[in-house]
């Protein structure tokens, strides 16, 4: 009986990892207790829905998924507050600069924060993209089943938006860009 139940419960695991429901769509079903998730190849991908809000930076501008279409976007979820977010900030910089000539995108989300804080946080670390200033993590209920309370956390979409890899944890450079270079490296989608 146990070994059944153990059989049961590892199927139920396995299932609740799909990254792509009957609707095409992205729903994070956990990661079997590990810290980065690639979802490959990319047809089993879930599409990402447009996801977005006001500017940090410029209040009353609206950032969006959407003005990235065609391009790989990484979207990271940080707090000024936290202390592993200002220890990646160099990182996530640095992969940005190097990728954008390849098409891609980042785009933060900046959680349970105030405006002030977090624009201090960008201004003195020269932080490259921009961000999303969302103290609730409104923007993040379109990740169906992600957990909102990690951050740091970094999801890669690929050029189609769907969801490629997710890092539960702060990325270092020699961890993110080769997971960045392979997903730029991929064929563009049909129009």
């Amino acid at each position: 009986m146990r070994a059944v139940l153990l059989l049961l419960v590892g199927l139920l695991v396995l299932a609740g990892c799909s990254s792509s429901p009957s609707d095409g769509g992205f729903v994070f079903g956990g990661t079997g207790g590990r810290t980065t998730v690639t979802y490959d190849p990319p047809e089993t991908r879930g599409v990402l829905p447009a996801l977005g809000g006001e500017s940090l930076l410029e209040p009353g501008r609206e950032l969006s998924t959407e003005a990235y279409r065609g391009q790989v976007v990484v979207l990271n979820v940080w707090g000024s507050w936290c202390g592993p977010c200002r220890a990646e900030a160099p990182a996530l910089d640095q992969v940005a600069e190097a990728s954008a000539p390849r098409g891609v995108q980042f785009l933060g989300i900046d959680v349970r924060d105030q405006r002030d804080a977090a624009a201090d946080f960008v201004r003195d670390r020269g932080v490259v993209y921009p961000s999303i200033f969302d103290p609730p993590g409104r923007s993040l209920l379109v990740l169906r089943g992600y957990p909102r309370n990690a951050v740091p956390s970094t999801i890669v979409l690929d050029r189609s938006h769907r969801v490629a890899a997710v890092f539960l944890t702060a990325v270092l450079a020699s961890d993110l860009q080769p997971v960045v270079d392979r997903i730029a490296a991929e064929p563009a989608p049909a129009s």
